[in-house]
């Protein structure tokens, strides 16, 4: 594995004035000695030649950026101090941003765990911090942060339901905080070899296929109704309870298990129904 190295380039501005120098020079021998023979023609060619050579050296270094120095395919080093600086003439200098960036997957299309297709796509905030790893590590960088990051978001999604009726399992419409630092966390795994941060990993998208949305939302329907059927069911007896206790702890009136029966039976009736009731008037009694 190789890692990023310090190149400790000198400041170009030294070069920059002896590199114009000499190729004022060489224009001036040009002019001056052309007439003194082959001496002073080579003399003069070999004057341009080293203030090029200088000149080639130069490079420019922009603020939040890297250059990556190779000398005939050996690692040489990194320069990221911004300005102009100077190295061999003969040395690559591969530019390589190390700014913050982000992506956002497609929808990708998986089953969760409980077999369901759903949709799911997610940002990353990325960023460079060793420019050797991105550079050699592997092909291409921005094409490896993007495949794997689609690759930690499908073997995630495949380990969480959409939704759970368990209060102690997870899933990935409930626990997104929970879920994005995990996906964070694999993803950083995965791109610890290209030299790469990521700082941020969040859901973006999140819902079920569109050939199962209908029968889900009906689902989903159907179990916050039974949920808010079994609430009221509840509450409705303990109101009935408090209500045959206030009546016999008060004296009011004396029921026997029948009439209790048909008491309770009528005040649910009236608490759990869903349309108002509709009084009826008793011209009997309860035994005829």
């Amino acid at each position: 594995m190789i890692r990023e190295k310090a190149a400790g380039n000198p400041t170009g501005y030294v070069p920059l004035v002896l590199g114009l120098g000499g190729v004022l020079l060489g224009v001036y021998m040009a002019f001056r000695l052309a007439q003194h023979g082959l001496p002073a023609v080579f003399l003069t060619v070999l004057v341009f030649m080293a203030s090029t050579l200088v000149l080639g050296g130069l490079f420019v270094v922009n603020p939040n950026e890297a250059r990556v120095l190779q000398l005939f395919g050996a690692y040489v080093g990194t320069a990221r101090e911004a300005g102009l600086r100077w190295a061999n003439p003969f040395y690559s200098k591969k530019r390589i941003s190390v700014r913050v960036r982000n992506f956002e997957t497609g929808k990708l299309k998986v089953n969760d765990a409980s077999g369901n297709p759903v949709e799911i796509a997610t940002v990353v905030v990325w960023r460079v911090v060793d420019t050797a790893e991105a550079t050699f590590n592997v092909d291409d960088y921005k094409d490896f942060v993007h495949v794997q990051s689609e690759a930690a978001l499908r073997n995630l999604a495949t380990r969480y339901p959409y939704v759970t009726y368990e209060a102690e399992e997870k899933s990935l419409s409930v626990h997104i905080a929970e879920i994005s630092a995990q996906l964070r966390t694999e993803i950083q795994e995965r791109l610890e070899k290209a030299g790469v941060e990521v700082l941020e990993a969040r859901i973006s998208h999140l819902a079920y296929a569109p050939e199962i949305a209908a029968v889900m939302l009906r689902r989903q329907q159907a179990v916050a109704v039974v949920a808010a059927r079994t609430k009221i069911v509840e509450g409705a007896v303990g109101m009935v309870e408090m209500a045959l206790e206030s009546l016999s702890r008060r004296d009011v009136i004396h029921l026997d298990e029948e009439r209790k029966a048909s008491m309770v039976s009528n005040l649910l009736v009236v608490l759990c129904s869903e349309h108002n009731t509709q009084p009826v008037v008793n011209t009997g009694t309860l035994y005829q």
